[in-house]
């Protein structure tokens, strides 16, 4: 008798700038494919966000580096999404959709050690995906294709213009520095925001969300149909 097959266990890694489409997309595809959804950048505005609370400047290495190392993450299972905890604590999204958390959270991320402090936790969401039972993980960020899973099943670069990705901001009631944040995201020398080699860049600037969906749904559906 032959054994059954495993349902096999996918990656996808959805790269790119604010308001490019990411979480839009990746929303849906959980939900289309029974993935764990995983949003890195609030991971780094909780992050940013803590510092705050503790006082920690951008500017201070010796103090960013010591409230890297303390930090202790864990994780809570909210419908399909991953809410990171901080010292056992959720932190609100009004805290880290904030405009001082706006404005800090690209210089934080840019720090080194702080991106280490990260590293692990986020490659381990892959294991907590397993747990609950989940097909796979849509991740989404800056640097997923290239650091974080560079062996993705699956592996997209989501960009637009400027302008359009502002508008889209404000729609939203955001306010960011797009512009200013693409500088830093781009010009940082660990892990900077680029299409990584291999990965389907896609320019979401005239497109739907619905279309946008379509177009990374498309080869998921073909990979888990040839499994």
């Amino acid at each position: 008798m032959t054994a059954p097959t495993a349902s096999p266990f996918i990656i996808v890694a959805i790269d790119g700038g604010a308001a490019s489409g990411k979480s839009t997309s990746s929303k849906v595809l959980a939900e289309r494919f029974h993935l764990l959804h995983v949003d890195t950048g609030s991971f780094y505005r909780g992050v940013t966000a803590e510092f705050l609370r503790l006082g920690v400047s951008t500017k201070d290495h010796t103090a960013v580096t010591a409230a890297a190392h303390a930090l202790r993450f864990g994780t809570k299972l909210h419908d399909r999404s991953a809410a990171m905890e901080i010292g056992g604590r959720v932190i609100p999204d009004t805290e880290i959709r904030s405009r001082i958390v706006n404005e800090n959270v690209s210089h934080f991320a840019a720090i080194p050690e702080v991106r280490t402090a990260l590293l692990a936790y986020q490659r381990g969401l892959a294991d907590f995906a397993r747990e609950q039972n989940f097909r796979g993980v849509v991740m989404e960020g800056r640097d997923i294709g290239s650091v974080i899973f560079p062996g993705a099943d699956f592996r997209f670069f989501l960009h637009a213009d400027p302008l359009e990705r502002a508008r889209r901001r404000e729609k939203e009631g955001h306010h960011d520095s797009i512009t200013e944040r693409d500088r830093i995201d781009s010009t940082r020398k660990t892990a900077p925001l680029s299409c990584p080699a291999g990965a389907l860049s896609i320019d979401t600037t005239h497109l739907t969300p619905a279309q946008v969906v379509e177009t990374l749904a498309a080869p998921i559906a073909a990979g888990f149909a040839a499994r």
